[in-house]
């Protein structure tokens, strides 16, 4: 067996356009007149041979809220579909969607100040310290400040090391885990009785639903002792304040959308949210996966969240935009990969995005990919998908090369501005979209991308009071914010607490949620549990932290617990084949304390090295369509001498 080559992959920038004359041939060099007609041709042939929902767009979480805005512009006025979607589909929908079914709006309920201020906090399915190491600064403030903190995960994690509780549950058992910490709230009679009949619905229904989890029989599902539920349960339901954090350990899995209820019905129970230091908080990972949703860039909202469904919405935005919209939602990402199995999907315009090595079950998204007729790539690197694409089209960096905001996970909405010269011939991301949509029958005359702002907040509601002028003068504002003169309030969802009932408006109802364990069992022939994250010193796929020497990197391994390294008969460094039922690939061993028998450990951040997706499932939230990358089943082979050595 041929030894692997393991020196990480760098990436050089893109600097000028490239094409191929065919998928067989290598890339050339291009003019941008010839790179920008190639891609808006095919993307008028496919558009007149197969109709407008055989193109998508992947739009970037990591880009403006400007480019964003105008991709789903571009989607819905030149190609005439919804077919828009991005990286937020593999991370973030289900936070998304549960929100939006509890309360409305798909933003957490807090600001990060509120972190510092609070009684409890509770990170749950979250290494904050190593995938939100900025916001796991305000955690630390807050516990410098008396706050006690517990971990929910199935690892010891660098978080878990911060807290007063570590609860290391088994993998894809949140949900019992929830209904029991409820059950035991309502048995304890600390439920917010008061709060529950005001601002609630499907309170009677929840308890029934909760009732058979005792704590006994969530110590059995879940492996946490039930000591250790009934002391989460009672100080979650006494704190004054309390903040319930969760990031891709919640929402990774087939059924993401159900555990993010089952979250949020404990605030619920509680009366936790839509007070100063009390609420809801999903962490997000890239730093424009909230606004890219809040600008439109996804396939059921128009940008500020608002139905597509809705006629009244369609009407505002055709009015504006010339155009009709489709009353129908377009494809999820998740959508977009079945209809390329089916051949429904024919070109695709990818910006800032490399699914070919972030998707699940990543060879089947590769193949997809390749029976594409069209794929034009705008992007700063050559990623694993440009490699693909027909058109590549250099792009600027989302933050120092490029004027315009970005919205974190507060809400909060900043300015970015270019502080660096482009490389080469390296374009800005709004101009090549207009670009081809003037190709395409549509000039867009935006001078700036204050002017593209000025056009959303015109749309948006809850973004017409944050002007550029506001924006540099409170160093950031967040939403909604639907008044020039008035600031906009730190926290959501304060209307629940309104004793008059027009004021409070809608209820929130509680999520009837069931326990629904991963669907790649294990079993004899796979017996370990995978589940896979992020490291503190790497980011995603590695096109961006790969390209940079780093003190702590030391590429992908198999992280597995001191005795089932001695079960494997495996040491640090030491080669050993990993399999699912979906791939196979061969990494080095590293022993981690901070993981249990029976559990491993990889992530996707080197796959030129090792391709963790190859092992991963595409298990489907049916509400979302995030994979569960959370839960495979793996077996690990200690490879014979010779292979090694070879």
């Amino acid at each position: 067996m041929k030894k692997r080559d393991r020196t990480p992959r760098t990436y050089t920038r893109l600097t000028h356009p490239l094409v191929r004359d065919s998928r067989d041939e290598p890339f050339r060099r291009a003019t941008w007149d010839e790179a920008l007609a190639r891609a808006a041709d095919g993307f008028r042939r496919t558009r007149e041979a197969h109709g407008p929902d055989a193109f998508a767009m992947l739009s970037c979480a990591r880009a403006t809220n400007e480019m964003n805005y105008v991709a789903q512009k571009f989607t819905r006025v030149v190609m005439g579909t919804n077919n828009v979607d991005s990286c937020n589909r593999t991370c973030h929908a289900p936070s998304v969607a549960g929100l939006s079914a509890a309360f409305g709006s798909g933003g957490g309920t807090s600001s990060y100040e509120e972190v510092e201020h609070t009684d409890l906090i509770v990170m749950w399915g979250s290494n904050a310290r190593f995938a939100h190491p900025i916001f796991f600064q305000h955690v630390l403030k807050g516990i410098r400040n008396g706050a006690r903190m517990y971990a929910v995960d199935p690892r010891r994690t660098s978080t878990a090391e911060w807290a007063e509780s570590w609860l290391g549950l088994n993998v894809g058992t949140d949900i019992p885990l929830a209904h029991a910490v409820g059950r035991e709230i309502i048995h304890a009679g600390l439920h917010n009785k008061a709060f529950i009949e005001r601002a609630t619905t499907g309170f009677a229904e929840y308890a029934e639903l909760v009732e058979p989890w005792t704590l006994s029989l969530a110590e059995k599902v879940t492996g946490i002792p039930a000591a250790a539920i009934r002391d989460l349960a009672h100080a979650y339901a006494t704190a004054e304040r309390a903040q319930l954090c969760w990031t891709l350990g919640i929402t990774e899995h087939h059924n993401g959308t159900d555990n993010v209820r089952a979250l949020i019905n404990l605030s619920l129970l509680t009366g936790h949210v839509g007070r100063y230091g009390s609420g809801v908080q999903p962490l997000r990972g890239q730093n424009n996966v909230q606004g890219g949703g809040d600008m439109g860039a996804i396939p059921n909202r128009l940008p500020g969240f608002q139905d597509i469904l809705d006629a009244a919405h369609r009407v505002k935005f055709e009015r504006a935009w010339g155009t009709e919209i489709p009353p129908r939602y377009g494809m999820t990402l998740t959508d977009m990969f079945e209809a390329m199995e089916h051949g429904d999907l024919r070109a695709v315009y990818c910006i800032g995005e490399n699914p070919a090595q972030s998707e699940a079950d990543s060879e089947q998204a590769i193949r997809r990919l390749a029976a594409l007729d069209h794929l034009v790539v705008q992007d700063i690197f050559l990623t694993k998908t440009a490699e693909m694409a027909d058109v590549i089209l250099p792009a600027t960096a989302a933050w120092a090369e490029t004027d315009g905001t970005t919205t974190n996970s507060e809400r909060r909405v900043q300015r970015v501005r270019a502080a660096l010269t482009p490389p080469g011939e390296a374009r800005e991301d709004i101009d090549i979209i207009c670009e081809i949509a003037a190709r395409l029958g549509h000039d867009w005359k935006f001078a700036d991308s204050e002017a593209v702002w000025n056009e959303l907040r015109a749309l948006s509601p809850g973004h017409f009071g944050m002007t550029y002028d506001r924006l540099e003068e409170h160093q950031g504002l967040q939403w909604p914010c639907p008044d020039l003169e008035v600031l906009p309030s730190s926290f959501l969802h304060g209307r629940l607490w309104e004793s008059d009932p027009e004021l409070r408006g809608r209820p929130a109802p509680f999520g009837i949620v069931a326990h629904d364990p991963p669907v790649d069992l294990t079993d004899d022939a796979y017996p370990i549990r995978l589940t896979t994250g992020r490291r503190l010193d790497s980011y995603n796929t590695g096109v961006q932290s790969g390209s940079f020497a780093s003190p702590l990197r030391r590429g992908e391994y198999v992280e597995l617990c001191p005795e089932d390294a001695e079960r494997y008969g495996v040491v640090v460094g030491e080669q050993v084949r990993v399999s699912s039922r979906r791939g196979t690939v061969v990494a080095p061993v590293w022993v981690d304390p901070a993981l249990r028998p029976g559990l491993a450990f990889m992530t996707m951040h080197f796959p030129d090295e090792v391709d963790t997706n190859q092992l991963t499932i595409e298990a489907n939230c049916p509400i979302a369509g995030t994979a569960e990358f959370k839960a495979s089943a793996i077996r690990i082979e200690k490879l014979p001498v010779a292979a090694v050595r070879s």
